[in-house]
């Protein structure tokens, strides 16, 4: 025969909350206690100035502009066509990585632009980038006829 007791039967039960609140005071309490003992040590030591100034910003991209009559244009700046290989070259040995921006005119001919692009790939820049626009719809190509001449130095 089984009895029940007039006691009511409870369970034993672990509250939680205020283990959590007494391992954040620990948590707190140890980070303040090792931050507090990092100690730091050092020598004054006299550091060199600079004699020299530092080198200008290094250009990285380039814009090139060809133009009808062969004319050719870098950032804007009309450039003879015997001085375009020296300056890619100057350009390259400043910056191995410059990136190159070829762009033309709707008179410029093909082969000018070619070209250009022979005397960027000589110089041994390999970031080449073209700039193309579309063309308006109904818009003709005009027609091909004498040249301006190159501008002034």
């Amino acid at each position: 025969m089984h009895l029940a007791s007039p006691i009511p039967h409870k369970r034993a039960r672990i509250e939680i909350i205020p283990l959590i609140d007494i391992m954040f005071f620990l948590l707190a309490s140890f980070m303040m206690v090792s931050l507090s003992q990092t100690h730091m040590k050092g020598i004054k030591v006299a550091l060199p100035s600079a004699t020299t100034a530092p080198p200008g910003p290094v250009k990285d991209l380039v814009s090139i502009q060809v133009r009808e009559g062969n004319t050719v244009y870098f950032d804007g700046q009309y450039i003879a066509d015997d001085e375009i290989l020296p300056r890619l070259f100057r350009y390259h040995e400043a910056n191995p990585g410059i990136k190159v921006s070829i762009s033309a005119t709707m008179l410029a001919l093909h082969g000018d632009v070619i070209t250009v692009l022979d005397k960027v790939r000589r110089a041994k820049i390999e970031k080449v980038g073209y700039q193309i626009r579309a063309a308006k719809p109904g818009e003709a190509a005009p027609a091909v006829g004498n040249p301006p001449p190159p501008p002034p130095h």
